[in-house]
């Protein structure tokens, strides 16, 4: 047999043993079907500390085309709009997403809303305290003619907080190796205020009164098992 042979035979081999692994390895348990059925509605309280819903303000609603994308990504999507004594606004946007695999993973608030007309002033990673420890969190400006919008967001693959396409990637391969194609969330609270730095100060503080009027079964779902 001749080396061009030779090299052609030892390729078809690592070329079969490849698939044969990509097969073996490809994740077949849902982790969704392992735990409770989620309901964002109910998972969600509509009231807790000093917020509750106010139904008169639902969240700004997206358009057409960016409706059709979601739909297509999660099962489940929540908007709300909480207000306080103080008159105080924000609103909250939860996507669940039972397959977290590589086509259906979460779709981003920098890529929804310059789809939408925004400008992404600024953006910024950072964490947020959390009961005994912190969340890890992405902050956005977003701006759109008049309107400034601080935002506040994390995604939630499985228990496992990702901010980045690369952590996503990791965290979903990190469940892959055992069998498993994580779910996941993307939470976003968000207000309208030209005042960047008290708007995400307000928002740490709803963050932590929500996660911790979450029943425990939820918790670890939607702030994972750090904070």
């Amino acid at each position: 047999m001749t080396t061009l042979r030779i090299r052609a035979a030892i390729a078809l081999v690592l070329m079969a043993l490849a698939f044969a692994g990509a097969h073996a390895w490809r994740p077949t348990q849902h982790m969704a079907d392992m735990r409770q059925k989620v309901d964002l509605e109910t998972m969600f309280p509509k009231a807790f500390g000093d917020w509750t819903v106010d139904d008169r303000m639902p969240v700004q609603l997206i358009s057409p085309d960016q409706a059709a994308v979601l739909n297509k990504i999660y099962n489940q999507t929540l908007s709300r709009t909480y207000v306080n004594r103080a008159g105080e606004r924000i609103m909250l946007s939860v996507a669940y997403g039972g397959d977290q695999s590589d086509g259906t993973r979460a779709h981003r608030p920098e890529v929804c809303y310059p789809a939408q007309g925004f400008q992404i002033v600024s953006s910024q990673a950072t964490r947020i305290p959390l009961g005994q420890g912190t969340l890890p969190v992405r902050q956005l400006l977003a701006r759109q003619g008049g309107r400034i919008e601080p935002i506040t967001y994390w995604v939630m693959v499985g228990d496992r907080v990702a901010l980045s396409g690369t952590q996503q990637k990791l965290a979903q391969l990190s469940f892959s190796v055992r069998g498993i194609i994580p779910d996941g969330l993307l939470i976003r609270v968000s207000s309208i205020d030209a005042n960047a730095a008290k708007a995400y100060g307000d928002q740490a503080v709803f963050v932590d009164g929500l996660a911790r009027a979450l029943r425990p079964a939820d918790r670890s779902l939607v702030v994972g098992t750090g904070g």
